[in-house]
């Protein structure tokens, strides 16, 4: 489906998820389609969402206020979840987007993801890996953030070739792809090995630190790297050709 025919859902938590990395998650969404829905949910009387009130009008962002029905409990994220599933029903949605690092999202990125949808979580770092893998792709929106955010966000550095080759999960994941993706010779489109590892879990080659898929495969130092016709060809060099 062409990019402008594509339609974005947003629904941001915003007693989870810090109003300083807005336009992080719209210039990330804006690459997969135009975002037609944009709610921010919160008790907006309280005094910690000020920071979301200074930028709903500045990016349309329509406030869902939700009161807190009994002191400690948050019926935010419930109100959030009845939105979304509505919206699943009742609109022509290609992809849900929800920022939030709460784990309770869990089961509605899963739910979405059963109906077919692609879902992108944004969170910080501390977010539970449950509701990271429940999404298709999931940011880390401290690893996002730009250069005028401040100094306590600024991006980590890229994870050197050591601690990629001891991230088994990821090694199976990248090698794994690559064996369903490869020629005779043992080469694989880049693009399909990269759709099919977006198949198989949440991945992000962003969250380890490189802009790109390719940068990734060629830090890790365990694959070849070429091109053809400018489109880029990986190889596990453990790969025997006859």
């Amino acid at each position: 489906m062409p990019l402008d025919e594509r339609r974005v859902a947003l629904f941001i938590d915003a007693d989870n998820a810090p109003a300083l990395y807005i336009d992080v998650i719209l210039a990330e969404l804006a690459r997969h389609g135009t975002v037609c829905i944009r709610r921010a949910y919160g008790n907006w009387k309280s005094d910690r969402l000020n920071g979301w009130e200074a930028v709903l009008n500045l990016h349309a962002i329509q406030p869902m206020h939700q009161i807190d029905y009994t002191k400690g409990k948050n019926a935010t994220d419930l109100a959030l979840a009845i939105d979304v599933m509505d919206t699943l029903y009742s609109r022509e949605i290609d992809v849900f987007a929800i920022a939030s690092s709460d784990c309770d999202f869990t089961p509605l990125a899963t739910r979405l993801q059963a109906a077919g949808k692609r879902v992108i979580g944004f969170g910080e770092r501390k977010t539970p890996i449950a509701l990271v893998n429940a999404c298709s792709t999931f940011l880390y929106l401290e690893q996002e953030a730009s250069g005028e955010a401040p100094e306590e966000v600024t991006s980590p550095a890229p994870k050197d070739a050591k601690a990629l080759k001891g991230d088994a999960r990821l090694m199976n994941l990248l090698r794994n792809a690559v064996r369903a993706a490869e020629d005779d010779q043992g080469w694989a489109a880049l693009a399909k090995a990269g759709a099919l590892i977006g198949n198989q879990a949440s991945f992000d080659s962003r969250n380890y630190g490189y802009k790109k898929l390719v940068d990734l495969f060629e830090a890790i130092d365990l694959f070849e790297v070429t091109r053809r016709e400018g489109h880029p060809f990986v190889r596990d060099k453990k790969r025997k050709t006859g």
